[in-house]
């Protein structure tokens, strides 16, 4: 520190002279001098910063597609910097000159034969600027506090000026301003006065030299703002998947989770892989999983987000079932490291959203499963099935509606498999297998949706003024999605019609059977797909409500196709305009004298739409052997 020491003081005693032999000026003139010396270094890390930022974009969108697999990311970002000719530790470069710089400042203060003063000269009214306030105390202690507004003010002054600190989230930008003000403070108690007075005047010219630095190199010119928080919305939305509920510190099934991981990951050779978002959705894969298992020697891998699913207690039964429960969070990176030949899923929206195709196997098969037996692009998301290589359809209707998604899209094609649905015969062996009651009164069922205006949002209580005291049973049967997130709008409706309940109006809250939807001579909905379910298993007609209908994909118009849940609204049953209910158990009443009629209407209808009733789970399961066989017959060829 001698020879930065020797330099400062020249400069120090150059001030000195300017300031006509005023201390405090002299500081004040030192530091803009230093200012305009480091002129070309505050450049450089203006330029720095916002080539920073300007990555910033694409470094999010590294963590966004790697989500999770902390290696990759780290090898994409080293690849980026190189690309870009960036080096990360350049920006310690100016934090270590300005060390520098506070070292000889002390070194200078506390030896003012460096300057060429005295303490004498060091004196300006009452303050000896190399006394420390630690030991001084008294007035002295007022330059630790002006330290500290000064960090304040120039911390404020750099989040809304300087592009890196500027583009901090708030918890950085909290920290950053902590960390400004906590040293500022611990250097104006333990170093003298007067490195105290250039800490301060360091701060408060830094303010007015980023000032002329955006001017003359405007970050707004080079940073894309809108791609910036673009990026930055995919990774906060990632961030927040699988968020822990409120009041719950830790998953308490974290251990079973990270022991699943590691135990799907050492399996080698994995051919077959299913993946369920939550208990329950077994059933759409049933049919295709018991063909597997009877007719192939093939593993069943099944992935769940719920720990609570049933395929636990499965697997302890049949050894060729092996279950893993991975929560949303975790899921993103083992989908993008997965290794088997093929995965099956009923989850739309493959690769648009947070999960993606798996990178380190290009030649993984993706199937797609229906877990909706109507048709396919008006109630999906656009492009919801753009990333699938193969697709189970449930009927010769759904072919069309892919070929010509295909072709407006310019997509590759698909394999499409004509499967049938599982599910519907599922709940038809359910069915059969019911013991018919012989009622006195007939049982009307509201199964709504749980969509924007849907009946119970729109026009419940004229329905139910409509059907209640007319000697019929009505049960009301909120969809679970409904209850899930606005369980108080049910809560109030229960409240309002107290005093019918137990009487001829029954609210299901329990969801674990269809029992009672089967059991009804006719189900009322709006664009839920239940009804269809309900029509198709027993026959019976429905009755179609319509609220705003259930468009996920506004540019289902452009196939020319009309949709299935549109066509066959008027020939499963009947439908009502929700503002005009009037005389609506009239209308339900012809439908009970005409229940014979619909049964074998209906039926038909089933027949006609429903690929093959009966036989899915050989369909899809014969598909999905034949498949991995011819896999494992091309790695032969490859190999020899």
């Amino acid at each position: 520190m001698v020879y930065v020491a020797k330099v400062f003081g020249f400069i120090l005693s150059l001030s000195y002279k300017l300031s006509l032999d005023n201390y405090i000026l002299a500081i004040i003139i030192f530091t803009a001098i230093s200012k305009v010396i480091l002129l070309p270094v505050s450049i450089w890390t203006q330029k720095n910063s916002i080539k920073m930022v300007k990555l910033q974009p694409k470094l999010n969108m590294i963590k966004v597609n790697y989500f999770g697999d902390r290696d990759k990311i780290a090898d994409e970002t080293t690849d980026l910097y190189k690309q870009e000719k960036y080096n990360p530790f350049a920006g310690i470069i100016p934090m270590c000159i300005q060390i520098v710089i506070l070292l000889g400042i002390i070194e200078v203060v506390r030896h003012p034969e460096y300057a060429n003063l005295s303490e004498a000269e060091m004196v300006v009214g009452n303050i000896e600027f190399y006394l420390h306030p630690y030991s001084a105390g008294g007035l002295y202690w007022l330059m630790p506090l002006f330290a500290g507004v000064s960090a304040l003010i120039l911390s404020f002054a750099q989040l809304r000026m300087n592009p890196l600190q500027a583009e901090q989230s708030k918890s950085g930008q909290i920290g950053t301003t902590a960390f400004s003000v906590g040293i500022s403070l611990i250097l104006g108690i333990f170093v003298p006065a007067g490195v105290g007075l250039y800490w301060i005047c360091s701060n408060l010219l830094t303010i007015f030299q980023q000032f002329i630095l955006n001017h003359i190199i405007d970050p707004h010119k080079y940073i894309d703002h809108a791609a910036l928080e673009e990026s930055r919305r995919q990774l906060n939305e990632l961030q927040n998947i699988g968020a822990p509920v409120k009041g719950m510190r830790r998953n308490p099934y974290a251990s079973k989770e990270k022991a699943d991981y590691k135990r799907f990951f050492s399996v080698a050779n994995k051919h077959i892989v299913f993946y369920s978002e939550k208990n329950g959705f077994y059933k759409y894969f049933e049919k295709v999983i018991d063909y597997l298992l009877q007719h192939s020697n093939l593993t069943i891998h099944y992935i769940t987000s719920d720990p609570k699913d049933n395929i636990f207690e499965m697997e302890k039964e049949n050894k060729r079932i092996r279950g893993y429960y991975i929560g949303e969070k975790r899921l993103i990176p083992l989908m993008m490291k997965m290794d088997a030949d093929m995965v099956v899923m009923t989850m739309p929206d493959l690769d648009n959203y947070h999960i993606k195709r798996s990178y380190v196997r290009k030649d993984v098969e993706y199937v797609y499963i229906c877990h909706y037996p109507l048709s396919t692009h008006m109630v999906l998301h656009t492009g919801s099935f753009d990333h699938y290589d193969t697709f189970l359809c449930v009927g010769e209707f759904q072919i069309p509606e892919i070929r010509k998604q295909e072709e407006l899209y310019n997509l590759p094609a698909k394999k499409l498999v004509l499967a049938g649905y599982g599910q519907l015969e599922k709940l038809k062996d359910q069915y059969d297998a019911m013991e018919k009651v012989d009622r006195s009164r007939k049982k009307i069922l509201i199964a709504p949706s749980w969509q924007e205006e849907n009946i119970l949002e729109s026009c419940i209580d004229k329905l139910l003024s409509e059907l209640l005291g007319k000697g019929a049973d009505v049960y009301v049967r909120p969809h679970p999605e409904f209850v899930k997130r606005y369980g108080y709008k049910v809560d109030a409706i229960v409240e309002r019609y107290k005093d019918y309940a137990g009487d001829d109006l029954h609210f299901e809250l329990d969801f674990t059977t269809n029992t009672s939807l089967f059991d009804s001579d006719v189900a009322i909905t709006d664009w839920s797909g239940t009804a269809y379910e309900f029509s198709f298993v027993t026959g019976k007609p429905a009755v179609f409500v319509d609220t705003k209908m259930k468009v996920k994909n506004p540019e289902y118009v452009k196939l020319g196709i009309e949709p299935l849940e549109i066509k066959l609204r008027d020939e499963v049953g009947i439908r009502l305009d929700p503002k005009n209910l009037d005389g609506a158990y009239e209308k339900i009443t012809e439908l009970f004298n005409k229940q014979e009629e619909y049964i074998k209407k209906n039926i038909e209808l089933r027949n006609r739409y429903i690929y093959n009733f009966g036989h899915s789970g050989e369909l899809g399961g014969k598909y999905i052997i034949d498949s991995l066989k011819k896999k494992a017959e091309n790695r032969k060829k490859a190999d020899n």
